[in-house]
Order: C-alpha cells, then structure tokens, then sequence
C-alpha cells in the first residue's frame, strides 16, 4: 500500500507545490472566511436577534454593504478553496493515513474543514439563484457550517502554526522556509512558477468578483455578467423576489375593501388605502437588500410607522408584529424593533419610484426600513401591532 500511494503522489507531483504557496493561499482563504463569517453574523443577527443585538439604521446602506461583500466575498472564495486544496492534495495520498495523535487531529481538522468548506460555498452559490435541491433549512444550515468552518480552521492554524510561520514571509526576508516532501525548486521548463500560479488564482478570483458584483454594487452594474440579478429590471425598475402569484395573495391585495389594522392593547383602528394616502406622506431613498447578494436603491413614498403607532396611543419605544396577507411562509410574520420604529425614514410604503406600489412590490401597502434584509421587508401588509 505504501509503495502504490508513493507512486500515486508522485504521479500528482508539481514543481509548483511548495509549503509556501499552500500558506499565501491558506491567507486569502482565511481572509475571505474572516470576512464572509463576520458578515454573515450580522445578516443572522438581524434575522434572529440575540438580546444584546444592536440595530444599525444608519448608513440606510449598512445591510446593502455588509450582505454584498458577503456574497462577494464568498464567491471569491472558489477559487482560492479549490486552488487550495490542488496545493495540498497529493498530501492525502500519503500512507499511512495517521502517522500520531498529531497527525491524526490535524488529518480529522483538514477532513472537517474540507467538507464542510465546499458544502458551504456550494450551497451558498445555489442560494443565490434561489435555487433549494436539498432537504435542509438552508440559513440554519448555512449558519451552523461557518461555525464549523471557523472553528475546524482555528484548530488547523493551531496543529500547523509551526509550518505556517516558517513559511510565512517570502524566502530571504525571514526564518528558512520549511520544505514539504515534494517540494520542488525552482519549477521546470514549461512550468508554472509559484508567482504566476498565485497570479493566476488572483486574476480568476478577481474577474469573478468583476463580473457579479454588480448585482450588490452599483458602481460594478456595467460589468456584471454572470449574476443572477441586474440592477434596474423586475416591475418600477427594482428586481423581485417573490412575487404575488407565489405568495398567493392577488385576491385579497386587489380586494377594493382592504384595509390595514393597527392595534395597541385595546385600541385598534382600521386604516382604508385612501385614509393611507390622506396623512401626512414621506419620501426616503432607501435599498432593497436581499440575503441571495442582490440589491438596488429607490425611492419609496408613504406614511411612517411612528406616525401609526401613535395613532392607536402606541409608546415611542414600541416593539410591532408585522403580518402579511400571506397565507403562509416563514416570513408572514414579521417582528420588528424599536430603532426601526422610531426611524423616521421606516414607512408603510404606498409608492414606489414616483408610482403607486406594483402588485409584486406589495400593494396595496408593504414595509420599507432602513439597513434591514429584503426578508423582512414585509409585503402585502395585513396588520401591524404593537407588541
């Protein structure tokens, strides 16, 4: 056996593996990790908050930032993962598998990581289409994965801190590097050197971010190429994600009766589409942001929340329940907290971009808050109460 996967590793060798490049490239991965997990914290956060959670309403383009350099960052990550694991892999064909207890819990940290590493990217481009061929929750999934992801790193970093500092800076300007067997200097005639790999892996990763980016930021919008939104398409000019016929509320959105209730302990009132439009009428320029990467600022007009609780004797610091037409689905309820009440800028919207609200933007009346994701952005409003 060990002489069969001796000569299966030599079969994979290359002049361009080396312990070096499998450490700049463990940085950027462990770099653009860092990032999508701290980002994607705070996108859960919002979503199921902790006590001690804060609610940013300012910039109106926190959650558009952070969700966008989320997904951004994350399909980055493909390649710098896949480029990765080609620059360790003949290390997995070394027998026997487990030479100690060492090398046994760093063979378990690199095994833990690698699965659940491209379980996790490939789930989360696939989200991105909206796209579920699995039988799991994929945010819970998702969430509890970057929990394993970063703490089967930690302990990889741990069980290789030796390797990774003596490989850390280039050769010349720090400790000797530490040789890998079948490491190889310098790379043969027709072959890639370590430079113009890393150079390679760079440029894809780049052209990758380049070309979808535009979906999350504006400035990309011409470039974007491969992402599964555009900016400036869908109904008023602003993509849709559910629409009405999926939500299965047409009947009673369109219903001539409709009416929005307001309630706060015994008060309640019944707000018509016109009595809407009779009070006072705020304008606010805020995004649209959604979990799957894409977003897009526009204009919203309508009455704001604050002016609605008020109007049934609501507290200034109220907490709302937030309940759509929807007869269904994980997001028909909708809490929301203070710091977004209290926000001038949160309205029940009744326009959108100088029109009345599209029926797949939500009319007759839908939320519109600052810094949240898309998904609690109500639509097709039914009641507000005051928790």
């Amino acid at each position: 056996m060990e002489k069969l996967t001796d000569a299966l590793a030599a079969r994979f060798a290359s002049p361009t593996r080396s312990s070096r490049l499998t450490v700049v490239l463990g940085r950027w991965l462990g770099l653009s990790f860092l990032v999508c997990f701290a980002t994607g914290l705070f996108s859960h956060g919002l979503q199921n908050p902790p006590s001690w959670m804060f609610f940013p309403t300012s910039p109106a383009w926190i959650y558009q930032l952070s969700q966008g350099i989320h997904v951004t960052t994350g399909l980055a990550s493909i390649p710098l993962l896949l480029a990765k694991l080609w620059s360790v892999y003949p290390e997995l064909l070394k027998w026997p598998p487990v030479r100690s207890l060492l090398h046994g819990l760093e063979r378990a940290s690199v095994a833990l990581f690698v699965a659940s590493s491209l379980l996790q990217v490939t789930t989360g481009l696939i989200n991105t289409y909206k796209w579920y061929p699995w039988p799991f929750p994929f945010r819970e999934t998702h969430y509890w994965l970057a929990w394993v992801i970063t703490g089967s790193l930690v302990l990889h970093i741990a069980v290789k801190l030796p390797v990774i500092l003596a490989n850390w800076r280039r050769p010349g300007r720090g400790p000797a590097v530490t040789a890998r067997a079948g490491d190889s200097e310098p790379a043969a005639a027709g072959r890639w050197t370590r430079r113009a790999f890393l150079a390679g892996v760079g440029t894809t990763a780049g052209v990758l971010v380049l070309t979808t980016a535009g979906q999350s930021f504006a400035w990309f919008d011409p470039l974007n190429v491969f992402a599964p939104r555009k900016m400036g398409t869908g109904p008023q000019s602003v993509p849709v994600n559910r629409t009405a016929e999926q939500a299965n509320v047409k009947d009673q959105a369109m219903a001539p009766d409709w009416k929005l209730a307001v309630a706060y302990q015994g008060s309640r009132r019944m707000f018509s589409l016109a009595e809407l439009r009779s009070l006072p009428q705020y304008a606010h320029e805020l995004p649209i942001a959604c979990v799957e990467g894409w977003s897009q600022t526009a204009q919203w007009r309508g009455v704001r929340i604050r002016d609605l609780v008020a109007a049934v004797g609501g507290p200034a610091d109220a907490v709302l329940r937030v309940t759509s037409l929807e007869p269904e689905g994980a997001y028909r309820t909708m809490d929301m907290p203070t710091a977004y009440v209290q926000d001038e800028r949160t309205l029940v919207a009744l326009e959108l971009n100088g029109e009345i609200l599209d029926l797949e933007h939500g009319y007759p009346a839908r939320i519109i808050a600052p810094g949240r994701p898309g998904v609690l952005q109500t639509k097709w409003l039914q009641s507000v109460e005051v928790l």
